[in-house]
């Protein structure tokens, strides 16, 4: 997780209905993600071929509300797979924004690294990790980065998908090195691309777990996040 404090401005364009931005410490923050799937199902069905594959996003932070209080939830500017049929799939059940690029991987101790190739760009992100995994202290920017268990993305028309993302907390280790590489403004647009060309304001591993991705359900452009005016998807 590669973690950018950006300027707000640049963000508010982005929110879905229902939702505000997030801050840490006055901070609003983007963040560079490469993870593994592993064992993926959908609607508790494996689907041959598709089970276990990279996915590298870029994402930030926003806070919905519901009658039990506010929920802490991310939005994803671009989310990159290897798979054409999993890009589709996404795009039909949130709309999200996801394209397929051919990936790769590398996670060794001392050593994680996600690509990807688009055109004649090839795009790299690189962690190296030390020391032992602990756990994220409360109120610290690793939690806030990582314990966000809602979804949100806007859609046509104005409207939004919530969706709940269940996960335990994760542990994280420290990054010695930690850096991209690579041309992704035709994917980001300019503004986004000098931004993860830059130094990050932060960056860690984190270790992965079982997690669970839910229907989302419809919030009106008229109806804050959490309140009547909420549709089945």
């Amino acid at each position: 997780m590669l973690n950018y404090a950006v300027n707000p401005d640049l963000l508010r364009p982005l929110v879905p209905a229902g939702t505000e931005l997030d801050f840490h410490a006055g901070k609003t923050y983007i963040s560079l993600v490469g993870f593994l799937f592993l064992d993926t199902k959908v609607m508790g069905v494996p689907i041959p071929f598709h089970r276990n594959f990279e996915e590298i996003n870029l994402r930030f932070y926003v806070r919905g509300r519901s009658p039990e209080g506010q929920r802490r939830g991310v939005v994803f500017i671009r989310e990159i797979v290897p798979r054409w049929a999993i890009a589709a799939v996404a795009r039909l059940m949130y709309n999200e924004k996801y394209v397929a690029l051919p990936m790769w991987h590398r996670v060794e101790p001392t050593r994680v690294e996600y690509g990807w190739h688009q055109g004649t760009s090839h795009n790299i992100i690189h962690i190296s990790p030390f020391g032992d995994a602990f756990p994220a202290v409360q109120g610290s920017e690793e939690q806030f980065i990582t314990e966000h268990y809602w979804g949100y993305s806007a859609q046509r028309g104005g409207n939004a998908v919530e969706y709940q993302v269940t996960h335990p907390a994760w542990s994280i280790r420290r990054a010695g090195v930690a850096r991209f590489k690579g041309e992704v403004a035709s994917l980001y647009g300019e503004a986004f691309a000098r931004i993860v060309r830059g130094q990050p304001t932060s960056a860690f591993l984190a270790e992965g777990s079982p997690v669970e991705v839910m229907r989302g359900e419809a919030i009106h452009s008229n109806a804050p996040a959490g309140q009547p005016g909420r549709v089945s998807s």
